[in-house]
């Protein structure tokens, strides 16, 4: 987590005399998107382009070489033909450069870096039929392929120990149980730790390692209608979770976020799988985890979205979006248990690759 005095605070007056001295175009409007530790600005140039001018908060601009791997990524999925951002260069020819300012702690370093614009509305706002999560599980499935050919000098960055978002490191957990004393979800969260423990950790070995996105969620998806009044994946947004992963992990947090924009998130499961396993169908290990992996990512949002409360109680409102409904799905998908909604996950899965 970012400390408070890393989030750059830069006026939009700045960020167009940035725009013009960094990347030689003229704004036309400017405003600013959301974001929770680091400054977002939609730009749209009189010269006709749209854009996304990000500034990393100070702590994030220190590891320059994670940033760069994020850009040769979005680089990389775009010319396999996914819907992804790319990085503009600035004048002197970098994807990315440090700008110096005091946004009230003394002189700070920002990375800064102009994205493309893509079109659509996040996958939030929009009514998530069966078709749409099929969809939504091929498109990830096919990303993490992609991702699997993806050769780079510093792919070893990736391998982002202890970082606290990656299913691997669900027992770091553990450190943060005391947010949750006298709270009857103290003794879900426990379990499935331990379950994590007893039952994945041991299979881990058989599951299918790959590069994740690691944040497949509801505002990471951009939608746009289609043809059939349905609609269509056009955005792949925010790279900044990747690391070293399994497929299996990437299907779990993509089936746990979808799930928290549903009105009845256990009938998720079944599309999203579907749409997965017509790209790379689960050997029996993925199978086998597949619920204590969703459940995983559910305890991850919920104590670290406390974690982030008990920091910055003045961004509640924005922290627990995800969590408020995530404390009623994890308790549905406790008290069903792991038989009964995986009895539900797969035989709809089932189904719906018959009517394909």
């Amino acid at each position: 987590m970012a400390e408070k005095h890393v989030k750059p605070d830069f006026s939009q007056s700045q960020v167009s005399e940035m725009v013009q001295r960094l990347y030689r175009l003229t704004p036309s409007k400017v405003h600013p998107l959301p974001g929770y530790d680091d400054q977002n600005f939609y730009v749209a140039s009189a010269e006709g382009g749209e854009y996304v001018l990000k500034i990393m908060n100070s702590e994030d601009s220190k590891h320059p070489t994670l940033i760069e791997m994020q850009n040769f990524t979005m680089s990389f999925l775009h010319q396999h033909g996914l819907p992804t951002q790319t990085a503009l260069p600035n004048t002197s020819g970098q994807l990315m450069g440090l700008e110096e300012m005091d946004c009230g702690y003394g002189c700070q370093k920002y990375l800064v870096r102009m994205l493309t614009y893509l079109p659509g509305t996040t996958i939030s706002k929009v009514p998530l039929t069966p078709q749409l999560l099929y969809e939504t599980g091929k498109t990830a499935a096919k990303m993490d392929q992609i991702l699997k050919k993806m050769e780079h000098p510093n792919l070893s960055v990736l391998q982002r120990e202890n970082f606290i978002w990656s299913l691997t490191n669900i027992s770091l957990l553990e450190a943060y149980m005391n947010l949750f004393d006298g709270d009857p979800l103290q003794e879900v969260v426990k379990s499935v730790l331990h379950h994590h423990k007893t039952s994945v950790a041991p299979q881990r070995s058989s599951f299918r390692k790959c590069i994740n996105h690691g944040d497949f969620n509801d505002l990471n998806v951009l939608v746009q209608p289609d043809e059939s009044d349905g609609y269509r994946i056009s955005g792949i947004l925010d790279f900044g979770d990747m690391n070293d992963g399994y497929y299996i992990h990437e299907l779990a947090i993509t089936i746990m976020y979808m799930m928290t924009e549903h009105p009845k998130p256990v009938e998720v499961g079944g599309p999203v799988l579907a749409g997965w396993e017509s790209v790379l169908p689960l050997n029996e290990a993925e199978k086998d985890c597949l619920y204590w992996l969703v459940l995983g990512r559910f305890c991850q949002s919920l104590v670290l979205a406390r974690h982030s409360v008990s920091l910055h109680p003045e961004n509640e409102e924005y922290l627990t979006i995800t969590s408020r409904r995530g404390v009623f799905t994890l308790r549905q998908l406790w008290e069903l248990g792991r038989e009964q909604v995986e009895k539900v996950w797969f035989q709809s899965a089932a189904q719906f690759s018959d009517r394909k």
